[in-house]
């Protein structure tokens, strides 16, 4: 089998390899540079691992991994416009170093690349991951309007939230995961179960953002502590702070949302000293270890023996413990 690290290496090289038609230039430059800037790889690693859960030769799996991952950097692409954001991982993002019609366009075009890259796979299975590819694609846009929608919405429920964090991030992770274990030769069963390993992990792994946001060591989350809560967006720990909180809370919490630019410091102070009063670091704990118990489940159901999911095991246990 594959060591994670292997697997690493040899998607970077297929990235690295990735040709555009040309000309325009101009239309694939932003696309070669939101893919050098790195990230995890984790949709195209969980891909490879999956199929090589069930067959070592993971060959026709590389193309529907890239495809993913281009198809994941094409979301941040947009995502960074819509929210008017200035860095991706601590450089400039597509429409500030260029300008919004090019991140635009751009982000068009990668949608295509991913298609094109998917469909040239080799496999009597194109139909089925097609379709899979394509449900989730709609989904992940689905969850994007959700977390549109609830930015101006204070009544956002935690199963509404849940259901946002499932569409906008669980269910591409759940998709790489499938394709995988579809590419590899798992039965119906395996792959299904494969699938909601990934939609737990998923969930787990958004609320562990939410969590490091507020309690992450700047030196090591790879981004300001507080982001989230200076820019009053909705997530476990604040809508849990707003069921839990005493009217006393609340009227805090209200006056300060929107009045970041006053103190962000002490805006990031007052929230975090309500939420440590109410506990909600231990309540997304539990959120979270939840998930993962359900997680550990899916696996557990698998038709494989436990030596051929250590790989996938140890990979999982490193994003739920990590520090950024």
């Amino acid at each position: 089998m594959y060591t994670f690290e292997s697997i690493l290496q040899r998607i970077e090289k297929e990235i690295s390899g990735l040709r555009f038609p040309e000309p325009p230039q101009s239309l694939y430059d932003p696309i070669r540079y939101i893919l050098s800037l790195g990230g995890k790889r984790i949709r195209p690693a969980l891909t490879l691992m999956a199929c090589d859960i069930y067959n070592n030769d993971i060959e026709n799996a590389i193309q529907p991994a890239l495809a993913l991952e281009v198809f994941h950097n094409f979301t941040l692409l947009h995502d960074d416009l819509m929210d008017e954001a200035d860095k991706r991982r601590n450089r400039p993002t597509v429409h500030k170093k260029w300008n919004a019609n090019t991140a635009i366009l751009s982000g068009d075009a990668m949608l295509i690349a991913a298609y094109q890259l998917m469909c040239s796979t080799q496999t009597p299975y194109l139909r089925q991951i097609l379709d899979l590819f394509t449900r989730t694609a709609l989904e992940i846009c689905g969850g994007q309007q959700y977390d549109m929608e609830f930015e101006s919405r204070m009544d956002v429920t935690e199963d509404e939230y849940i259901e946002m964090i499932r569409l906008k991030t669980a269910v591409l992770l759940a998709c790489a995961l499938k394709i995988g274990a579809v590419m590899g030769g798992a039965s119906p069963e395996d792959a299904d179960n494969l699938y909601a390993f990934g939609i737990n992990i998923g969930l787990a792994f958004q609320l562990q953002d939410d969590l490091l946001d507020v309690y992450g060591d700047p030196a090591t989350f790879g981004k300001n502590i507080g982001g989230d809560i200076l820019c009053d967006k909705k997530t476990f720990l604040l809508i849990n702070a707003f069921r839990l909180a005493n009217t006393e809370q609340k009227g805090i919490l209200l006056d300060w949302m929107g009045k970041e630019e006053r103190d962000p410091a002490g805006k990031i102070r007052t929230y975090t000293a309500i939420y440590d009063t109410l506990r909600l670091k231990e309540l997304t704990e539990r959120k979270i270890e939840e998930y993962y118990d359900n997680a550990t489940r899916n696996l557990e159901a698998l038709s494989v023996s436990t030596e051929r999911l250590t790989v996938l095991k140890e990979v999982c246990d490193h994003l739920m413990h990590r520090q950024h």
